[in-house]
Formats: C-alpha cells, sequence, structure tokens
C-alpha cells in the first residue's frame, strides 16, 4: 500500500493520481476510435473533462447518499463507481448532442473506455487500502492492508486486483469487437460483462447486505445486466451484422456538423492523449 507520496514536500494522494490515469487510459482508445472514424480526436480531450467531472460528482453524490455522509462530499474518498458512471455518462451526453454525436458512436466508443478506466482505477484503491478490499482469506496471495486509509492487519483478499485483471481482459475483448458488432453492441457487452464481475466479487468483499445475502452493488449489477441484456436483444432486432473487416465511413455517417469539423480543422489532431 502507499496511500501518499511526497515529491518536493508535496503529498499526493496516489488513489487520485490512478484516478487521473483511469480518465487518460479512457481517452486513449477515445481519441484513437474517433481517428478510425474520420473524426476530430481532439475531441477526446473534451469528452475527457466532462466525463471527469461528472463521474467524480456523480461517484461523490452516490456515497452521500448511501452512506448519509455529508462530511465526505469534499473528502478525498468516498467515491462510487456506479454514481460515477452515472455521472460522467450524463455529462457526456450532454456534449455528445452539442457535437450531434448522440448516437450508437458515442455508446460503443465509450464501451472499452469505461472498462479500462474501472479496471486502472480500482489500482488506485489497491495502493490507497482504501476498504475496497476483500473478506479474510488464507490463499497464497491474500494480503493486508496495515498503513491503507481504512487499516486491517487480516490477510484478505486483493479484490482490487481481481477487479483490474478482470476489466482489464473485458476491455481488451470489447476493443477487439469494435467492428465486428452490431452498431451500438458494445455498450450492451459491457454493461452485461461490468454487471456480472461486479456480482461476483461482491460475494468477497465486505460490503454490506441489505437484501438477503446481497449487497446494494449486487442488486445494481443484476440490473445492469438486465438492461445490457434487453439492449443486446434490441439492436440485434434492429442492425445488420457488420462486417468484421471494415470500419464504418465517417465521411457516410457523420453528421453534418460532424464532417464539417473533421474536414475543416486546419491543424493536426493527436493520435492519443
Amino acid at each position: 500500500m502507499l496511500p501518499e507520496i511526497h515529491i518536493l514536500g508535496l503529498t499526493l494522494q496516489t488513489f487520485g493520481l490512478m484516478l487521473a490515469l483511469a480518465l487518460v487510459s479512457s481517452g486513449v482508445l477515445v481519441a484513437r476510435r474517433l481517428k478510425e472514424l474520420g473524426l476530430p480526436a481532439d475531441w477526446a480531450y473534451e469528452m475527457l473533462f466532462f466525463a471527469g467531472a461528472g463521474g467524480v460528482a456523480g461517484a461523490k453524490l452516490w456515497y452521500v447518499v448511501e452512506k448519509g455522509d455529508l462530511g465526505s462530499l469534499f473528502s478525498g474518498t468516498g467515491l462510487v463507481f456506479y454514481g460515477g458512471a452515472i455521472g460522467g455518462a450524463l455529462a457526456v451526453m450532454a456534449w455528445a448532442s452539442r457535437r450531434d454525436l448522440l448516437d450508437h458512436r458515442l455508446f460503443d466508443m465509450g464501451a472499452p473506455g469505461l472498462a479500462i478506466g474501472y479496471a486502472v482505477g480500482r489500482l488506485g484503491c489497491q495502493l490507497a487500502g482504501d476498504g475496497d478490499y476483500g473478506i479474510p482469506s488464507d490463499l497464497p496471495w491474500a494480503m493486508s492492508y496495515p498503513d491503507g486509509t481504512v487499516p486491517t492487519t487480516d490477510q484478505v483478499h486483493p479484490t482490487p486486483i481481481y477487479e483490474f485483471l478482470v476489466m482489464g481482459a473485458v476491455t481488451w475483448w470489447l476493443w477487439r469487437r469494435r467492428d465486428r458488432v452490431r452498431p451500438g453492441e458494445l455498450i450492451g457487452w459491457w454493461a452485461v460483462l461490468a454487471g456480472v464481475e461486479r456480482f461476483l466479487i461482491e460475494f468477497i468483499r465486505r460490503n454490506e447486505d441489505i437484501l438477503g445475502p446481497f449487497s446494494l452493488a449486487q442488486i445494481v449489477s443484476v440490473a445492469m445486466v438486465a438492461v445490457g441484456a434487453w439492449w443486446l436483444l434490441r439492436v440485434r432486432r434492429r442492425a445488420p451484422a457488420q462486417s468484421s473487416t471494415t470500419v464504418p465511413s465517417s465521411r457516410a455517417s457523420a453528421p453534418r456538423r460532424a464532417r464539417a469539423a473533421a474536414t475543416s480543422s486546419s491543424s493536426p489532431t493527436p493520435t492519443d492523449l
């Protein structure tokens, strides 16, 4: 665990650093996809700003409502992924509506970004030892968090590492399928896979059960899987399968304002962040 690092007299929270890295990681994938679609890659900077602002606000508000802890509103801890996903999504959708990008392209390019952002963010939980670890375990890789922000000397499941590995694999799978599925399908797969991952990991995490043996996160996860499955069925009924070897032509599909932005810009656009 390394909750803080000290550089030139400054104290930096490793959780905050990993949160920033999570946003940048998402932005790299989004920028590359924008370029593949013939849209300005620097739109990724704008998306990052709205995703970050909306995500942190949503994650904080969810935690405050769930825990009833108003004092955590301005602290460096107390962030809930589901609130962050909802807040970030709403903020990005508001931005996308101004860019004529509020369609399947936005949702599909966001799916791998959400997955990698969650995975990298969990490394921040691991470094901070913020209580997102699991229940006691006698497995060889179990560890304690004596110096964490929520310390424990018990040997427990390092669930943030589990989630980093699983959601990293989900990111790879979604990214590989970006041109092999029907338009709009990736976001449905993200909801299903992320929901299943969180539902299962909760059985060895230390969250409080609120409905029988299930935690609030598991109830939300079931809803995510249900919505994702419904979305996949809806997309498959409405759209033909997309070729696995061709990238959709943005010149044919991009709205007029998006095409204008892509063709009229005289300055070079970055390929990544």
